[in-house]
């Protein structure tokens, strides 16, 4: 035999062994016993004598062959020893699962804005739908509610100061022109689009803020979406429902047919779910005189952004007397029907009718109409400084402003809270259920 035949002996040996164990041993002592049994050579025999030609064989070299090294070479089997054998694993595959979820979850998209850093029980989110929405809620966004959208047909409505990532331009139409039918069709025709702007955008909150003119077409029409959010909200197991926002025109404003009709389309169409009505008129009423005309809706929506705020921060804190707890508030949240909230300071603390003084002030400085009628859920928050709760005179009066606005309730909610430097007992209120 000759040398090539040894020397491919061993090395298909050894590739058979590095395929396999043999018997439980290790793949190294596999490997050095196939190397054993490479067979020796012969020692060589001198030459026959010639023969004819036609019939010489060839002769096998007089060399002697390459000795056969009694390891293995180490450097290829060290990228096979290193790595595990396909056999090892035995029956892993009916276990493979366990790696599925070991990879990290996918990462929020790159469009997600970022989160509230408004202090609030519950998370939120407010839509500003058309131009009058669009004010309002960035007013929200003003305060940290970072989680804002601002959905329009024109980019001419857009505030000053509004990021690009907070805004939504539908196509279809530049303004729908108080057409409240075309506001509709546009605003259905990209419900798909609003739909996954608030997933991509806005993720998972729990509750939904709708904010809308009531007068102009793409706001007035806004309820025809209704159905996208309620999708969105159960896509992501929320536990809270929609709560519109909507304002009135003023007097002179509902003068005009177009005006007063998409209003009462508006208003007609969210009374089936738990809304917030601000009378602009109202809001005129009370800042004139206190801000120029310029400021004057700017303030408005301002003032009633942090009236709200107020309530959803409270019932996030605690209180060494009574709290108001997020439970709490989403039950008035969720209450069908209108609310009214408002605020009001007493400054005289000592009064008898204290009780009586603090309802009607909030009702008279609420920017929303009085309320009529008795309540579903009603809630009282009393802010008070250490002082005037040390004082049992105040104490004394504290209960009574409760009982005054929880006979006008059929459930009422109530919390105390202290803090530092105000300029006496401040109030404020929710009423909802009408």
């Amino acid at each position: 035999m000759s040398d090539n035949f040894y020397n491919e002996a061993a090395q298909e040996i050894v590739r058979d062994a590095a395929g396999k164990k043999k018997n439980g041993e290790s793949l190294k002592t596999a490997l050095e016993n196939a190397a054993q049994q490479v067979p020796t050579p012969a020692p060589a025999q001198a030459p026959a004598q010639p023969e004819p030609a036609a019939i010489r064989q060839p002769v096998p070299s007089q060399q002697a062959p390459e000795a056969i090294p009694s390891t293995v070479p180490t450097q290829p089997a060290t990228a096979v020893v290193d790595e595990p054998l396909e056999d090892d694993f035995g029956d892993f595959d009916d276990f493979d699962f366990v790696e599925a979820y070991d990879d990290d979850p996918v990462g929020d998209d790159e469009r997600m804005l970022p989160d509230n850093t408004a202090a609030s029980a519950i998370k939120c989110a407010f839509l500003g739908i058309g131009g009058g929405g669009g004010k309002l809620a960035k007013a929200f966004l003003d305060l940290g509610f970072n989680k804002t959208l601002l959905i329009n047909t024109t980019i001419k409505d857009q505030p000053e100061g509004v990021p690009s990532e907070n805004f939504l331009l539908l196509p279809g139409a530049d303004g729908v022109g108080k057409d409240i039918d075309l506001g509709k069709r546009v605003l259905e025709n990209n419900s798909a689009l609003v739909e996954d702007a608030i997933r991509t955008r806005i993720g998972k909150v729990d509750w939904l803020f709708v904010l809308a003119g009531g007068g102009g077409g793409t706001g007035s029409a806004c309820n025809i979406l209704n159905g996208a959010f309620d999708r969105y909200l159960k896509s992501v197991e929320s536990s809270g429902r929609v709560v519109y926002i909507i304002t009135r025109p003023t007097a002179q404003e509902l003068l005009n047919p177009t005006i007063s009709d998409n209003y009462e389309h508006l208003l007609s169409a969210v009374g089936l779910n738990p809304y917030i009505m601000i009378d602009n008129e109202k809001q005129l009423q009370l800042l004139r005189g206190k801000v120029g005309m310029l400021n004057l809706y700017p303030s408005a929506n301002k003032n009633f952004a942090k009236l709200l705020w107020q309530v959803l921060k409270l019932a996030d804190e605690t209180s060494p007397i009574q709290s108001f707890d997020s439970k709490d508030l989403e039950r008035v949240l969720s209450t069908t029907g209108r609310m009214v909230i408002g605020s009001t300071v007493a400054r005289d603390v000592n009064k008898q009718d204290l009780g009586s003084t603090l309802y009607q002030g909030c009702i008279k400085s609420s920017p929303c109409p009085p309320p009529a009628g008795k309540a579903s859920t009603g809630v009282m928050l009393l802010i008070v400084t250490p002082a005037m709760a040390s004082n049992p005179s105040v104490s004394k009066n504290l209960e009574a402003a409760f009982s005054y606005v929880g006979g006008r309730t059929d459930t009422l909610f109530s919390g105390v809270y202290i803090k530092q430097r105000l300029p006496g007992i401040i109030a404020i209120s929710v009423i909802a259920g009408f």
